[in-house]
């Protein structure tokens, strides 16, 4: 039998009514930081992970647990610190003594069994134990002992990471790298919104964000978003910008050419797809626009592309690189 494309459950209406219910849950402990929290729902959305960075303090952590609230998800927080293990997040095999006095082994299932999970500083945690999320990560299964378990869906990764500058911290491997949707910078507050953050943090009551979504229609929002349409010459541009951000292309920007050691991978140009397809359902329209790749193209490939020595030396960021191949890399293809 030939396979059906199934009618989206939902409309674009009912999804962006779902986004602003959730945006105004977590508002009442948020302030400001929309683009972040755009970027997070989409990567929710997706079933996808998120790696936000930002210096101590500028409400990561409170975001990820509203987000968790107010789509009534099953949560776990992991504080990634040096001693901890792999298997304090992926759990263990335990030895048990029945009342004959026989014993046997059960599995002890980890706080990466959850639906939500926040890997905490996860960039002060040893690169053996950062290792131990990405089974888990990429196939949605945890190997214990020689033994599968699979994660049940929804399931999705929200990290939090201080800049490398800072103390005490392991850089995140490439391969880890690569299998976060979007890397998300928190920026410091403006001075209004700072006023509004003590306001609401030294007062005597603070609102509480409320339920308003679960797992199921977390799934079925993703499931409209793969749906939506991309044309052909739209796919093709999400491809050049991926293969004209390795050094080795002829076509390469020159600043490509002279600052990048490693280009984006293939899960960056799908990134940018699937980013691409929720900015196009955020504004309501159901189809992906070249102005959809361009407003993800800085979370999704900025933790993708790798400076060279030259690069590292002149301070460059990888932004700069990104908005260089947004002005250099044309959309139709030549």
């Amino acid at each position: 039998m030939t396979d059906q494309v199934a009618t989206p459950a939902l409309s674009v209406e009912d999804f962006q009514a779902t986004v602003a219910a959730i945006t105004r849950e977590v508002g009442k402990v948020i302030v400001g930081q929309d683009e972040v929290m755009r970027y997070v729902l989409m990567c929710v959305i997706t079933g996808s992970h998120a790696l936000l960075e930002g210096v101590p303090g500028l409400g990561k952590t409170t975001l990820v647990r509203a987000l968790a609230t107010a789509l009534n998800l099953q949560f776990a927080r992991i504080q990634f610190t040096p001693d901890l293990m792999p298997a304090d997040v992926t759990g263990t095999n335990i030895m048990e003594e029945d009342e004959t006095g026989r014993r046997t082994f059960r599995f002890q299932p980890g706080p990466i069994f959850a639906n939500l999970v926040l890997a905490d500083e996860i960039n002060r945690a040893t690169p053996k134990t950062q290792s131990a999320l990405l089974e888990a990560m990429q196939e949605k299964t945890v190997t214990v002992a020689n033994r599968t378990y699979k994660l049940e869906p929804p399931f999705f990764v929200l990290a939090t990471q201080n800049p490398l500058e800072m103390e005490g911290t392991y850089p995140l491997p490439e391969a880890q790298l690569d299998r976060f949707m979007f890397k998300i910078d928190v920026r410091f507050p403006s001075t209004e919104e700072l006023v509004s953050i003590l306001s609401r943090t030294t007062g005597g009551e603070n609102a509480q964000p409320q339920p308003v979504a679960d797992g199921a229609r977390i799934i079925e929002m993703g499931k409209l978003a793969r749906q939506v349409p991309i044309a052909t010459h739209v796919s093709e541009y999400v491809a050049r910008l991926v293969v004209n951000s390795h050094p080795d292309q002829i076509s390469a920007p020159e600043i490509v050419k002279k600052y990048v050691r490693y280009g984006a991978s293939p899960r960056g140009a799908q990134a940018l797809i699937l980013g691409a397809k929720l900015n196009a359902l955020f504004n309501g329209r159901f189809n992906v626009a070249f102005e959809d790749v361009r407003s993800v193209a800085r979370a999704a490939l900025r933790h993708r592309i790798l400076l060279n020595f030259e690069g590292q030396a002149e301070g460059l960021s990888t932004d700069r690189i990104v908005d260089e191949m947004l002005q250099k890399v044309p959309e139709q293809g030549r």
